[in-house]
């Protein structure tokens, strides 16, 4: 059978560089979110692209669940997310744990539709278009996924790394960012001074090589959530992130980017993948 479209009808699905079992796994699609299909390896892989960022990658085709064009195109503007760590769904004859971040089709406050599978959904939600106070639902949010284990590729909190957590973040507040961290960077707009940083913004880091590698959201109080070895917070400076469990500092600081404005509007820029403009060598300090 081909299939043009596709949703998650698990927990999590592995999205990998090639179709087999031992390739890297690029990112993950959680329950609800939709794809596209490219590609048709024999009957075990597709080929998709995820229409929040753009990236492509293999999934196992017994994985994902087909839907029609018209579907595709009302599971991409519902904006429904579960906020519970981790919640079970029930249908009649199916119950699934599905984690913080899935999508909820279709959902109406109790109930929600995956192509033609109905689900009872009691944990709290989120419609990112009735978000009020954006900045203060991100920072709340983000604390929600302190202490998952750091994993390559991940996005839920059974494993995540420093893009995909930003990137889910944000996600449930109405802003799509890339997948990566060198491309998350040309979001936004940037901050001068690391003492102008406020809760809410993105700071990102580099590698020996000036290579942005990592990226964290910024708390208040001069501390950053972060994914690096698993989710935690420390502190923030103009040098970079202090450990203070080690003593010493794990990332140096490159820049910041603001994503929404000062009264909390949204600010921030989807990356198309086109050149752009060389970015600062560093993020510059006040008074040094």
């Amino acid at each position: 059978m081909t299939i043009n479209y596709g949703i998650c009808p698990l927990s999590v699905v592995s999205v990998r560089s090639t179709p087999a079992l031992k390739a890297e796994m690029l990112t993950q699609l959680l329950f609800g979110e939709a794809f596209e299909v490219l590609e048709r390896k024999g009957r075990q892989w597709y080929q998709v692209q995820c229409p929040w960022d753009k990236t492509i990658g293999w999934v196992q085709a017994n994985q994902v669940k087909a839907i029609t064009p018209s579907e595709f195109r009302d599971y991409r503007t519902d904006q429904a997310y579960s906020l519970e760590l981790f919640q079970a769904i029930m249908g009649d004859t199916e119950f699934l744990a599905i984690p913080l971040g899935s999508r909820l089709p279709n959902f109406d406050g109790l109930r929600l539709q995956l192509g033609d599978l109905s689900f009872t959904f009691s944990g709290q939600a989120a419609f990112s278009n009735e978000i009020k106070k954006p900045v203060e639902f991100v920072l709340k949010v983000a604390r929600r996924y302190l202490n998952a284990p750091y994993q390559w590729g991940g996005r839920s909190p059974f494993g995540i790394d420093s893009a995909g957590l930003t990137q889910m973040i944000y996600k449930m507040a109405g802003i799509n960012l890339p997948r990566v961290a060198d491309q998350q960077v040309y979001c936004g707009d940037g901050v001068d001074f690391i003492e102008q940083a406020l809760p809410g913004d993105l700071a990102f880091f580099q590698n020996r090589n000036g290579r942005i590698t990592h990226t964290g959201l910024i708390l208040p109080d001069g501390l950053i959530l972060h994914a690096f070895g698993k989710v935690r917070i420390d502190k923030i400076d103009h040098f970079g992130i202090f450990d203070e469990s080690q003593g010493k500092y794990t990332h140096q600081l490159r820049l910041v980017k603001r994503m929404f404005d000062q009264d909390g509007e949204k600010t921030a820029i989807f990356w198309d993948g086109q050149e752009q403009e060389p970015l600062p060598k560093t993020v510059s300090v006040e008074n040094v």
